[in-house]
């Protein structure tokens, strides 16, 4: 069994982003460094490298910078909590004593949160849902030699 020291964690609980978009960047960061991950995370958010979409793609426009994969997006919201989220692991990481230039995100999960229900008025006394599903975002980094 590995030590339990060799990890380091962060989380985000009860994130207002959409769980899709936090899906598919966790897919694309993790086996990545924290400084090649937070550079992806910029340039997302200045679009100039779009997020894959692996699962949810269908009607998803194509991009050329999606590396294989033709479907992409730019989630800006998402992102700029994952570059939070990123800083929070590199500062527990270096009071851990670990080397931050060599951390790898091992584990980039998301989970479904609380779901906030409410109800949009409509015509003739009905109402549609209108439901927002936060979101549990946990990242584990390793220090790798």
């Amino acid at each position: 069994m590995e030590d339990p020291l060799l990890y380091v964690k962060a989380s985000a609980r009860e994130v207002n982003i959409s769980p899709k978009h936090a899906r598919e960047i966790c897919k694309s960061i993790k086996g990545m460094t924290l400084t090649k991950a937070r550079k992806f995370l910029q340039d997302v958010i200045a679009k100039r490298v779009a997020v894959p979409f692996r699962r949810y793609h269908l009607q998803v426009s194509h991009k050329s910078s999606t590396n294989g994969y033709v479907a992409g997006r730019y989630p800006v919201k998402a992102a700029e909590v994952f570059l939070k989220l990123l800083d929070n692991l590199e500062n527990n990481a270096s009071f851990k004593g670990m080397d931050v230039e060599k951390v790898v995100i091992v584990h980039a999960n998301a989970y479904k949160g609380l779901t906030i229900k409410d109800y949009v008025p409509r015509a003739f006394g009905r109402s549609s849902p209108n439901f927002h599903v936060l979101v549990h975002i946990e990242l584990v980094g390793k220090e790798v030699p």
